[in-house]
């Protein structure tokens, strides 16, 4: 009976023994595999991208326009007065009159006749100075119009230039902001993909150490209690 006795003992030892030490072999390596994940991880957070600026450092296309102002002119700018028939008018209304008069000397007419054809002259030429004033006020009307539709069509370009710049310069914006937050977004999700699963790994070799240690813990508890169970039965067997 104390044979059995005493081997029920050793068997109990032994698995307790054997039961304590593989835990506690789980219970280092569950540690060593925490340790090992938590510095990863700090590892990982501490080298987390910088937040950025989306809108820092955009790029303005607005370069591309070219204000086509300049190359507009006025067309009614240098409009000249067509004197030439009007001078032609004048000079054959003198030619006429210098041989009206030479006829009236040679005939012998009186001074009311040469007065006449003085006046007649002098009418021809008033016509012709207004007609050339009508010229040159229908020159100065043109020059007008056509100065108002060149600022105009000057106002018009550089109108359209500024379109141009103001879009220009929004769409670079937002294309140089969309993807910068695009690089920032995607970066960010594949860091945090990492840091989540390095953390998953950390908790669970955190729990495999906890769970190493509660087996650890049950095989000395069981292996005291079954020596205790043991010595019970010695005394009893003893006493009996």
């Amino acid at each position: 009976m104390s044979f059995l006795i005493a081997g029920g003992a050793a068997l109990t030892i032994a698995g307790g023994l054997f039961g304590s030490g593989k835990a506690r072999r789980a219970r280092r390596a569950a540690a060593a595999e925490k340790k090992k994940q938590e510095i990863k991880l700090a590892k990982l957070e501490k080298n987390r991208q910088a937040v950025i600026n989306p809108y820092s450092g955009t790029t303005n296309l607005s370069g591309l326009a070219k204000d086509l102002s300049g190359n507009l002119s006025n067309p009614f700018a240098s409009l000249g007065v067509a004197t030439q028939a009007a001078e032609m008018q004048i000079e054959e209304a003198d030619i006429a009159l210098a041989n009206t008069l030479d006829t009236l000397r040679a005939t012998g007419s009186g001074a009311g006749g040469a007065t006449a054809l003085a006046q007649a002259a002098l009418q021809s030429k008033k016509g012709v100075s207004a007609n050339i004033e009508q010229q040159e006020a229908a020159n100065e009307k043109a020059k007008a119009q056509g100065a108002q539709q060149l600022e105009s069509m000057k106002m018009a370009e550089q109108q359209r230039i500024q379109s141009i710049q103001i879009s220009e310069g929004q769409r670079g914006q937002q294309a140089d902001a969309a993807g910068k937050q695009f690089v920032f977004s995607t970066t960010e999700d594949r860091q945090n993909a990492q840091i989540n699963r390095t953390a998953g790994l950390a908790d669970r070799a955190a729990n495999q150490e906890a769970q190493a240690r509660a087996d650890g813990n049950a095989a000395i508890s069981g292996m005291i209690s079954g020596l205790g169970n043991i010595a019970g039965a010695a005394i009893g067997a003893k006493g009996g």
